[in-house]
């Protein structure tokens, strides 16, 4: 004995596009909806640019900052080990002007640097999922459309 099954898959809508009446009222709709994913397409391409720099940015300001870092070490050193004088005192200031380099690679760390990536990241994956939602919006209008 051979049984055959056959089974009706029903999607259930996310929206109430069965409110739509009429395909003036789908075009309309899908005319915003359209609107909004070109608007989601643009960010999306400009959230991945922006993170692409950023990583850019990361490696370069890590990198500079540690280099500062050993600067201002060995200033403190010779500084500590100098007479007071005019050598001592130039030293004083090229280590101001390191700690003031160090502080602005500080900002632009935390501005552009790792956890500006990991911003620009989690934005991105969030305009790839508005993008998807917005997809299933369009596609659900076009099957009521469809339907009308």
């Amino acid at each position: 004995m051979a049984y055959c099954f056959t089974f009706k898959i029903l999607i259930m809508p996310n929206y109430s596009v069965d409110k739509l009446t009429t395909t003036f009222d789908c075009d309309a709709v899908l005319t915003i909806a359209a609107s909004e994913q070109k608007n989601l397409e643009w960010k999306k391409l400009s959230l991945e640019r922006q993170e692409e720099q950023y990583e850019k940015n990361a490696v370069g300001i890590a990198a500079e900052l540690v280099g500062k870092q050993a600067e201002k070490a060995a200033l403190d050193t010779v500084i500590d080990n100098l007479p007071d004088g005019p050598t001592k005192n130039d030293n004083i200031i090229k280590r101001t002007k390191v700690e003031y380099s160090i502080f602005l690679l500080e900002n632009r760390k935390a501005n552009y640097g790792d956890v500006a990536l990991l911003e620009k990241e989690l934005e991105l994956q969030r305009a790839g999922k508005e993008l998807e939602e917005i997809a299933t919006f369009i596609a659900e209008v076009e099957a009521r459309k469809a339907a009308i």
